[in-house]
């Protein structure tokens, strides 16, 4: 795909399956501006906005020509898939999903406003449920979007699209 078929493009997947990762990539390659949802809903000190500062933040930053959003945030969902064009889908197993956090635990991430030091509890059993719950909703809202959408099942793939 040339970089000038894509405009605004969201990449969605479990937390850690490295969508941040993939956006950043992304952003570089095609120049396109980047947008991380946790930077919209968190604030530095791990509270999170109102949902309508969220959505405000959100429509602000989808009336751009072009972008790159990067998160899942279901409640968003359809506003972006109504207005991209592309969707890439990191639809990784558990494990590796789970690795992925265990490898940004207390570092600075330019995705996130604070820094991970420790597992939360609850997180980490959405991870573990993720596959069985929230990727058949996933799956389905993708089979009638209309829109473009590449799934990579690993990272080799995603690396590879890279290329």
């Amino acid at each position: 795909m040339k970089a000038a078929e894509i405009k605004k493009v969201i990449v969605i997947g479990c937390p850690g399956s490295g969508k941040s990762t993939f956006s950043r990539a992304l952003a570089e390659r095609t120049g396109l501006p980047l947008v991380h949802l946790d930077m919209l809903y968190w604030n530095a000190d791990g509270t999170t906005v109102e949902k309508e500062v969220f959505l405000e933040r959100l429509r602000d930053a989808m009336s751009a020509d072009e972008w790159i959003i990067d998160g899942n945030y279901g409640g968003s969902m359809e506003m972006r898939l109504k207005e991209c064009d592309t969707v890439f889908f990191l639809d990784y197993p558990v494990d590796v999903c789970l690795e992925g956090i265990r490898s940004r635990r207390g570092k600075a991430r330019t995705d996130m406003p604070w820094i991970e030091e420790k597992d939360d509890e609850e997180f980490i059993a959405f991870i573990r449920d993720f596959n069985t719950i929230e990727r058949p909703k996933i799956a389905e809202r993708l089979r009638h979007c209309g829109k473009r959408v590449i799934t990579f099942t690993n990272r080799e793939e995603a690396d590879e699209y890279m290329r």
